[in-house]
């Protein structure tokens, strides 16, 4: 079983790739949270992509290799070569509270779901870290940053329509807890963890 992202311990890198794969930067969840968004992602996301589609699951395996589970992108490619400034930044940004998330509603991303979420500590820790790495950052990153975590991608708009309006009439907002940052190497499909950094 590939290890689950939210256990993210600094791990070895995927054998045969370049260490300067870019790397993402994840918000982490609490486990309650977490467990909850994994369950909708593991019932909803389709287990053979649209033709075409580039497929989220890990393409073989490798040890500190893990297939996605539900997941917060603050930061999507930051230059692989960075890996140790990033890192210390990211220590040095953990070190706050922890805070909560408030899980505000459904947002319907095309041919899939996701649940926004929004925090003012959140904007906040973003946008120094983006400030900073501002030399880093790709096109993607520079955009306006929508917190949310994506149930169900890579399906027909019609399926993707017809869940967002399901899970919505159900909805009631909430907050959940947010613990920390994750550190993370892409690898094409899969991610490998690198690190882990607890707020407080």
């Amino acid at each position: 079983m590939p290890p689950d992202p939210r256990s993210a311990r600094p791990g070895p890198l995927y054998e045969g790739r370049s260490s300067a794969s870019p790397l993402v930067v994840t918000l982490l969840l609490e486990p309650g949270a977490q467990e909850r968004f994994d369950r909708l992602r593991a019932a909803h996301f389709p287990a053979r992509p649209l033709p075409g589609a580039r497929p989220e699951r890990a393409r073989g395996g490798g040890e500190g290799v893990f297939r996605l589970a539900a997941h917060v992108t603050l930061f999507h490619a930051l230059p692989g070569e960075q890996v140790d400034a990033v890192s210390a930044d990211l220590a040095d940004a953990a070190r706050r509270p922890a805070f909560d998330v408030a899980v505000t509603g459904l947002r319907l991303l095309g041919r899939g779901v996701a649940y926004t979420l929004d925090a003012p500590e959140l904007t906040a820790l973003r946008g120094g870290l983006a400030a900073a790495w501002d030399p880093w950052l790709t096109p993607q990153d520079r955009q306006r940053h929508a917190p949310h975590v994506t149930v169900q991608n890579k399906v027909d708009p019609a399926v993707a329509r017809a869940l967002r309006d399901r899970l919505a009439a159900e909805f009631v907002p909430h907050r959940v807890g947010a613990r920390g940052l994750g550190l993370w190497r892409y690898l094409g499909g899969p991610w490998a963890p690198l690190a882990e950094h607890a707020f407080g």
